[in-house]
């Protein structure tokens, strides 16, 4: 894997939108030639390093048989995993759970459409503004690989309420979306042994953590787990 890109955090940070919304504050901001996305004052990602965001699509995909497999990804972001899916003709149905309206519109209508314009007009692509923990819970829809990154991690969530889809109710509800051999990956910004021990409790098998360096801290991770 190449190595971390190194972040301009000496150029000042410019807001280009800011939105309060029924979870909060969302901005976007400019940072460079960087863009980043802060909720509620907590910093979710930009666009300096997608390394791990596009790991978290390859390593789903490749533990995977099903011919033309369905993926569900949770969390629009940046953009960085929709547009890795999108270029990869494997894929079969791409549906994105985003829950942000502020953040489709950037995509749609804003800077970070540069990412996302061509996998958003691809016909595979589903977007769906739904809150991901309440989707998982109430749909009927199934797939062969779940890949989520709505927070900094299972430790470390966005808002209390997606601490849920670490803990037995929501891993029950992501197994459930889950057809029999499909992939649950979850992207985290630091490792988690409490979360791995937390899938195997919930009936997850081949239960293991891939590790993605960063220039500065620990590791980026993404925990990966198979439905049986």
């Amino acid at each position: 894997m190449s190595e971390p890109p190194t972040r301009d955090q000496a150029a000042e940070a410019v807001v280009l939108d800011r939105r309060e919304g029924p979870y909060g504050e969302v901005v976007l901001r400019r940072r460079g030639v960087d863009h980043e996305i802060i909720a509620n004052g907590c910093f979710l990602m930009d666009t300096a390093d997608g390394r791990s965001e596009r790991l978290l699509i390859d390593a789903a995909l490749e533990r995977l048989t099903a011919a033309r497999p369905a993926v569900l990804i949770g969390g629009l972001g940046v953009g960085f995993s929709l547009a890795h899916a999108a270029a990869e003709p494997r894929w079969g149905r791409i549906v994105v759970a985003e829950r942000e309206a502020a953040i489709i519109d950037w995509h749609r209508a804003g800077p970070l459409g540069a990412i996302s314009a061509r996998a958003l007009a691809d016909p595979r692509v589903a977007i769906l503004q739904t809150d991901l923990v309440e989707y998982l819970a109430g749909t009927s829809d199934r797939y062969d690989a779940l890949c989520l990154d709505i927070d900094n991690g299972p430790d470390w969530t966005v808002t209390e309420a997606n601490s849920g889809l670490y803990g037995p109710h929501g891993l029950a509800d992501a197994r459930a979306r889950l057809n029999p051999g499909g992939i649950l990956a979850v992207w985290s910004a630091q490792p988690s042994p409490a979360f791995e021990a937390a899938l195997r409790t919930a009936g997850f098998t081949d239960v293991h953590t891939l590790e993605i360096a960063v220039s500065r801290g620990v590791p980026d991770v993404v925990h990966l787990a198979r439905r049986t």
